[in-house]
């Protein structure tokens, strides 16, 4: 079976020089992808710099927050993007909730293709017993609904930054798996690999001088792709309640906290939902154009 993102290799069993030359300069000659760059590095910078850039404590209940009734700001010249219930500067908030949702797209997306791909390449390559008993339970993974999966698993854990995030990686990690396993044991019978074999090469140089290098444009492309899901499916915990707690910044609870006031101030759930739309719409761009870059053959296929 033919893997939708690498491209064929030769017999000697070395990568193409092509596709791996020049994949940055490639990258930001596509207008899609530099989009999605640019979207990236504005929401990373706003990240780092959140302190100097408003000058309120994301958690700051301010006097002039509120109007005389006690409902929040609209957008102004005070607060670029109004306040929230309780006063607080939603711009602010948006902007440390942009650390929240990188910190877990990256550590929880990261920890998810590691195990995927431990797993998917242990049974890609030793198949027999070992390979079956690895498949059999990522199905039995895959069967779960992730949300529903990832909502029980938090229930039963005390809702953190740290523990959000090793919940979504325990329930991401199947589709890496699964696309590195067919990976692997289509490498496994390629010619070089059974020359290595003939001549004695240890199964952890096969793995690590000729299987890995081989299945790294697979891993770069789900890796990128897989934050958008991250980043989604971290703000659903949010929003239901057992993902980051308050008073930490999320884009999911902040939606989760305002939601009562969704037609009396609408800016409340339209900026976060905005900058969570954009953050996933960013890294699917970026990885849909590394799909293109690293396999050629596969430009405009889903």
């Amino acid at each position: 079976m033919t893997n939708p993102i690498a491209p064929d290799l030769p017999a000697t069993g070395r990568m193409p020089a092509r596709p791996r030359a020049g994949v940055w300069r490639r990258l930001v000659k596509r207008p899609l992808a530099l989009i999605g760059l640019v979207i990236v590095a504005v929401v990373l910078a706003g990240a780092i710099l959140a302190p100097w850039l408003t000058g309120y404590d994301p958690n700051e209940q301010m006097f002039d927050g509120l109007t005389l009734e006690g409902a929040p700001l609209p957008p102004n010249a005070s607060f670029w993007l109004g306040t929230d219930l309780l006063g607080r500067d939603l711009l602010t908030r948006i902007l440390f909730g942009a650390r929240t949702s990188l910190i877990i797209g990256i550590v929880a997306n990261g920890v998810a293709l590691l195990i995927g791909t431990l797993v998917g390449v242990t049974a890609g390559y030793f198949r027999g017993w070992i390979g079956s008993a690895l498949m059999r339970f990522t199905d039995l993974m895959m069967a779960f609904p992730a949300l529903l999966l990832a909502i029980c698993l938090a229930a039963v854990l005390q809702p953190s930054l740290w523990i959000v995030a090793m919940v979504i990686a325990l329930v991401n990690w199947v589709q890496t798996a699964r696309v590195i396993y067919t990976e692997t044991s289509s490498l496994a019978e390629r010619e070089f690999i059974d020359a290595e074999r003939t001549i004695g090469a240890s199964a952890s140089r096969i793995l690590f001088r000729h299987i890995l290098p081989h299945l790294l444009p697979t891993i770069i492309v789900w890796g990128t792709l897989g934050i958008s899901t991250t980043v989604l499916l971290e703000a659903t915990l949010s929003y239901l309640g057992i993902g980051v707690q308050p008073p930490t910044a999320s884009w999911g609870n902040i939606i989760f906290e305002n939601q009562t006031y969704f037609q009396a101030a609408p800016w409340l759930v339209f900026f976060p939902g905005a900058a969570i739309l954009a953050l996933a719409l960013a890294f699917n761009l970026i990885g849909d154009a590394l799909r293109d870059i690293l396999d050629p053959t596969q430009r405009g296929r889903a």
